[in-house]
């Protein structure tokens, strides 16, 4: 490896794109808008030649925001909620985990997800049955919840 000839291209590269940790606000919205860009131009390409820094961009926006803007874990009716709204559907939508009674109280908190609803859910939305189970103690998970016994 000529790390001459790796210092001229770099600095090259560095002309063009401030390509850098993340260290502010003011970097992450830019680096987030270069991630931006980057999918424009590559749109569905599998062999772009621009394909490998979008990923090493979109790895420091994922690292930056990993330290900066942590995420609470959401409820399954949490998460529930947030893809109805996503998909612009009300309760009666929801014909594959009842009617539209059934689907209020799981919204309520008054009633829990079973595990049928779980994968129909999971397969109308095309997500991870994993994100409708609560976790509820650390080597317990079900689709109830499931309280420690004292």
């Amino acid at each position: 490896m000529n790390m001459l000839e790796l210092e001229q291209v770099w600095q090259q590269l560095s002309k063009t794109v401030a390509l850098s940790p993340i260290h502010n606000r003011k970097e992450y919205d830019r680096m987030v808008l270069l991630a931006d860009h980057l999918s424009e131009a590559i749109g569905s390409s599998k062999r772009h030649c621009l394909l490998n820094l979008f990923e090493i961009v979109c790895e420091l926006i994922r690292s930056y925001e990993r330290d900066h803007f942590p995420l609470d874990n959401p409820s399954p009716r949490e998460i529930l909620k947030f893809l109805m709204d996503q998909h612009d559907l009300r309760q009666s939508d929801l014909p594959e985990i009842g009617n539209q009674s059934v689907v209020s109280q799981i919204l309520s908190g008054a009633r829990e997800l079973n595990l049928r609803q779980i994968k129909a859910l999971s397969r109308r939305f095309g997500v991870s049955p994993s994100i409708f189970i609560l976790e509820t103690s650390k080597n317990q998970k079900a689709g109830t919840k499931v309280s420690k016994r004292k």
